[in-house]
């Protein structure tokens, strides 16, 4: 794969940010949304949040504490996918003995493992918006109901619909997000052939494309999780 490529949005990044950076200036809003510091929260309209330090008296003296916030991203591993998708990216291609006796034309992108592992973090995001569909029901229930939905094919049209009435592209290209509901769908395919046996359908091109559309697509699942939230909390109780 070239590195001769046009600028990407870690180009504009501070200097030495890593890509984890993605989640930054992100907080948990306590509507459960996910929002901004500086701005106000778009699940539940809640205005800028005000940031005042705390101040306490400790032996006498005056301490100051730091205002802190709740992180938005849903777990530990949100950073850890993102931190391995950079050091993938930027792992320098070593082609001696790769996939000795396949021939050029059958074998995947060196890099393959990008689009692997992009689309395991998409999966557990996935989850984590269906919850917001579960919530309040029993966690027996809420697992059993997961399990039968197993597939993220299922669960991006047939739960979805159950819980929204509505498919997630359908949720994108409502927020204005129609490429990449085009995006996840073409990464969806080329990923199962993959997985089926055409190692080849990953190739240079499309872990290009995840890398290129990571922070567009990362910005468009926030989209949709407040949205679910919004409409949540505005849904009559027992509806």
């Amino acid at each position: 794969m070239s590195h001769n490529l046009a600028r990407m949005w870690f180009d504009d990044l501070p200097p030495n940010k890593p890509w984890t950076a993605l989640w930054s200036g992100y907080v948990l809003c306590g509507c459960i949304g996910i929002r901004k510091v500086d701005g106000p929260c778009a699940a539940c309209g809640d205005p800028r949040i005000k940031v005042e330090d705390a101040t306490i008296v400790h032996a006498g003296r005056e301490v100051r504490i730091p205002m802190a916030f709740a992180g938005a991203e849903g777990r530990n591993e949100d950073y850890v996918y993102l931190a391995m998708l950079e050091r993938e990216w930027r792992r320098p291609e070593i082609e001696h003995n790769w996939l000795d006796g396949v021939p050029s034309s059958e074998r995947p992108s060196p890099r393959a493992a990008i689009v692997i592992l992009f689309w395991s973090y998409f999966e557990t995001r996935v989850e984590r918006l269906l919850r917001v569909g579960l919530r309040g029901v029993p966690t027996r229930l809420i697992d059993d109901t997961l399990s039968r939905y197993a597939s993220v094919g299922a669960r991006l049209d047939r739960l979805y619909r159950v819980l929204f009435d509505t498919t997630y592209a359908r949720d994108l290209e409502d927020l204005g997000f129609g490429d990449i509901a085009r995006f996840v769908a073409t990464v969806q395919v080329w990923r199962n052939a993959f997985a089926h046996g055409q190692p080849r359908s990953i190739d240079d091109d499309l872990v290009t494309s995840v890398i290129e559309n990571l922070q567009h697509e990362h910005e468009a699942w926030i989209a949709v999780f407040n949205r679910r939230v919004a409409l949540l909390r505005a849904a009559p109780r027992g509806s």
